[in-house]
């Protein structure tokens, strides 16, 4: 009996002009019952090569072998187990095994049982057995995989953290809203609804076939949809990087909805995967943005309805992506005159003339009507209205933009401070009802940072100043005021640090391991000789 793994190689292989390929020479015994052939080989290449020779297809008989269910699965690591505790010099708890199984099932998707959950019990062994032996012999070593190794290699393989909450991780959910606000100024609701779902999400009470979090958000430009987009990708992942940012601008055609999840077989660009699905299947645990979803093509929404019921995505490859662990968030600026409406000018305290919040709301869900399907919209677990900003607001936005400059001088040894007249007056020239904070970038780049920047190089601020910003009625009758920079006394402050929920868990390798890591491969590569030693210096004791 002869068993051929990849048995698709055989047709075409040996052949050359004038010659026979292996499957035209295994043809005649196989039509004779001379030999007797067991092939193993993927449903696709099997259609793409097996099933195109006809002549070769019908000397077998095809046995399709399907994924084995988790109990089965269990089974099969169960009569390894012992093999791989021989091999890494560990033993697995019940609980290992049974969550090799189970969290491989839920988390990695691109794979089959029992192959991922066999690689992430094998991979949990050897990460022990390499941890061990960096410890001292009086220092107790941990000999059981559990739990916790085995969700640690399922953490570092997908990105997504699926161990227990610690403490400090539980701490900094519960004051989620407060972290978010050291960034964004107002907009305590949609603060709040984010903080909610991520709650809901990492206490295992979410939906497990939906994503984490959908959201809509509304409200005119400048007033901080893509900033709160940003900081939960920093709170979560201690990086903005973890944003995947899709500008739906570029949708607008119907032929380029299919950029979201790849050409169709035939076309360019087919084997280079989907946009979207691509970014998803590289950082599964991630916020995912689609700014200004008004503009794309009415296409892209009957992909994001597969996404906000099911979770999930099937690219042009037959690929299926899982977003279950992602928070989906969709910027628009539908309804933005109302809302700019609420307030005199987008800039008056609360209370006083303009719309009320009832009435903004039930203006924009109005619009929001007309313009999108009610199932789509049903789908999703928040719409938001962001407000305008307020003057009150405004300035503390200007407080933020002057943190993040300070931070980046520091790093070039220098630091900056504002009074409070010149907060006010960048506030009053970057305040713009109709773009919100936006201009405020723009005066602090015009207003400070050219001339400081111009001041450095010419050598007025040396390493080690302060740099300290005040106002001053400009030269003339027209009653304009300007900034005058001045050198300050005291030390450069230390810079701020942001807080993140990212565990270490996720990294895997923490600093020590990394240092140690050479260590313990070499005493992979000559444990004999370290065997040896130790016997020796024991016998010298």
């Amino acid at each position: 009996l002869l068993f051929i793994d990849e048995i698709h190689t055989i047709i075409g292989a040996g052949s050359a002009e004038g010659s026979l390929d292996a499957a035209s020479i295994l043809k005649p015994p196989l039509s004779r019952g001379e030999i007797q052939i067991i092939g193993a080989t993927t449903s696709e290449e099997y259609r793409k090569r097996i099933e195109k020779d006809a002549a070769l297809e019908r000397r077998f008989q095809t046995v399709t072998v399907e994924e084995p269910s988790q109990e089965q699965a269990m089974r099969v690591l169960e009569g390894l187990k012992e093999r791989y505790e021989e091999h890494h010099g560990v033993t697995y708890s019940d609980e290992a095994i049974e969550n090799a199984v189970k969290l491989s099932s839920r988390y990695i998707q691109d794979r089959y049982l029992p192959d991922k959950a066999i690689d992430v019990m094998d991979e949990a062994g050897a990460r022990l057995r390499i941890r061990n032996m960096r410890h001292n012999e009086n220092d107790e070593k941990v000999t059981e995989v559990g739990i916790k190794q085995i969700a640690d290699v399922i953490s570092m393989s997908t990105g997504i953290p699926v161990s227990d909450l610690t403490e400090a991780e539980t701490e900094k959910l519960l004051r989620m809203e407060e972290v978010l606000h050291e960034r964004v100024i107002g907009q305590e609701e949609a603060v709040t609804a984010v903080s909610k779902a991520i709650r809901r999400s990492r206490s295992g009470l979410k939906d497990p076939k939906r994503p984490a979090g959908s959201f809509i958000f509304l409200g005119p430009s400048g007033v901080g949809k893509t900033e709160l987009s940003k900081s939960l990708a920093e709170f979560l992942f201690n990086s903005e990087d973890a944003l995947i940012s899709l500008d739906m601008s570029e949708y607008m055609e119907k032929h380029a909805v299919s950029r979201l999840v790849g050409a169709p077989p035939g076309y360019v660009g087919h084997d280079d995967g989907g946009q979207l699905t691509k970014a998803v299947r590289k950082k599964p645990y991630s916020v995912v943005l689609f700014d200004e979803i008004e503009k794309a093509h009415p296409d892209v929404f009957n992909i994001l309805l597969q996404i906000l019921e099911e979770g999930r995505l099937t690219d042009s490859q037959g690929r299926t992506v899982d977003f279950r662990n992602t928070v989906i968030i969709m910027t628009s600026n539908v309804g933005a005159r109302d809302i700019a409406q609420s307030t005199t000018l987008g800039f008056s305290p609360a209370g006083e003339a303009g719309l009320s919040d009832k009435e903004i709301k039930t203006r924009v869900m109005s619009e929001l009507k007309k313009m999108f399907r009610p199932e789509f919209l049903n789908r999703l677990d928040e719409i938001i209205v962001f407000k305008s900003l307020t003057k009150e607001q405004i300035r503390l936005i200007v407080d933020l933009m002057i943190a993040e400059l300070r931070d980046r001088l520091i790093e070039i040894n220098r630091s900056i401070e504002l009074t409070d007249e010149a907060k006010d007056f960048i506030a009053d020239v970057g305040m713009d009802p109709t773009n919100g904070a936006r201009p405020l970038r723009r005066a602090i780049q015009r207003r400070i940072e050219d001339p400081i920047a111009e001041d450095i190089l010419a050598g007025k601020w040396p390493e080690g100043s302060i740099i300290v910003a005040d106002v001053k009625d400009a030269e003339g009758d027209d009653g304009e005021k300007e900034l005058v920079f001045s050198l300050g006394s005291g030390d450069i402050p230390e810079p701020r640090k942001h807080e993140s929920i990212a565990s270490k868990t996720e990294l895997i390798w923490n600093e020590e391991d990394l240092n140690d890591t050479g260590r313990a491969l070499a005493h992979l590569q000559n444990g004999s000789d370290d065997d040896s030693s130790d016997e020796d210096s024991a016998g010298e004791e």
